[in-house]
Parts: C-alpha cells; sequence; structure tokens
C-alpha cells in the first residue's frame, strides 16, 4: 500500500524525538572584495556549518573544519598567554581543516585553509559551545590575497555568521 494511502492520521513513532527547524537557518551577504563581487552564504544544519563563498559564480574548493571539543593532550593550553597581545586575529591552534575537494595548487589549498579556519575560530568566538562541523565551499577568483582583501572577505562572513 502506497505511503500516502496508509494512514490520513500519521502518528510519530517516538515522542521523544528531536525538533529540527526547517528550513535550516540561512544568511547571505554580498559585497566587493578587491574589486570583485563576492557572495557569502552561510546555513546551519543540525549536523554542520556550512558557508559558501562564490566569486564569478564559482565553487572550486570544499574544506571542512571539525570544531568539536580542544583535545586536552595539545601542548599549545601549556603554553603562557598574553590577553594584551593581538592573537585575537590569529586561527585558534586546535582547529585542523581538510580538504575535502578542489585546491589544485599549494598556495590555493595553503589559502583556502587559512579562509575556513579563520571562519572556525571566528565562529567558535562567537559560540564557544559550539561543536558542528564547518564546511566551507570556496570560489575565489585569485588564490593569493591582499592583507585587505583578507580581512574584507572575513568581514563579509561575519555578517552571515
Amino acid at each position: 500500500m502506497p505511503l500516502s494511502m496508509a494512514s490520513s492520521n500519521p502518528q510519530p513513532l517516538d515522542a521523544s524525538f528531536l525538533t529540527i527547524p526547517y528550513p535550516a537557518k540561512t544568511k547571505q551577504a554580498a559585497g566587493m572584495v578587491d574589486g570583485i563581487l563576492t557572495n557569502v552564504m552561510a546555513v546551519s544544519f543540525a549536523d554542520k556549518i556550512l558557508v559558501t563563498i562564490i566569486q564569478g559564480g564559482r565553487l572550486a574548493q570544499w574544506i571542512h573544519v571539525p570544531l568539536g571539543s580542544v583535545d586536552p593532550s595539545h601542548a599549545d593550553h601549556y603554553l603562557p598567554t598574553d590577553a594584551d597581545d593581538n592573537d585575537g586575529l590569529l586561527p585558534m591552534p586546535h582547529l585542523t581543516p581538510k580538504t575535502l575537494l578542489g585546491g589544485s595548487t599549494p598556495e590555493r589549498e595553503t589559502m583556502g585553509q587559512l579562509y575556513a579556519t579563520q571562519i572556525a575560530s571566528a565562529i567558535t568566538t562567537k559560540n564557544p559551545q559550539e561543536s558542528r562541523t564547518v564546511v566551507v565551499g570556496l570560489g575565489l577568483s585569485n588564490a593569493k590575497a591582499s592583507r585587505e582583501a583578507f580581512f574584507d572577505l572575513l568581514e563579509l562572513v561575519t555578517h552571515c555568521l
């Protein structure tokens, strides 16, 4: 019997199921980065946060960064820290990006992983309890970015987070 004919009054199998908002929370922003129109979209799924950065209508590289908790055996938390340092701009050391697709040249892969780690750091800074994996899709026109373009792109992304 087809599912649509099975029952006119369907009941949930278990009342303790998790209610997930549908559709997934989505934010978009667009702006000029290094003279190129750049579109950014962030979608918050139940298990992942997807961030796409598109220039020229393309997506050429996919990177994921598990947020998870900090590994207690990680040595960096034993090093002295100084709150007056300008380390707030550095990505968190426990984040480990992995290129899933793309990154055809070492420069493109390095730049993509830098962006992905910086985006994951921004998400973790905004919500330290966040543990979902961040997936970043990049479609950047240039593998190399000036300092100004780098910060402009990250500012555009933070409007979506």
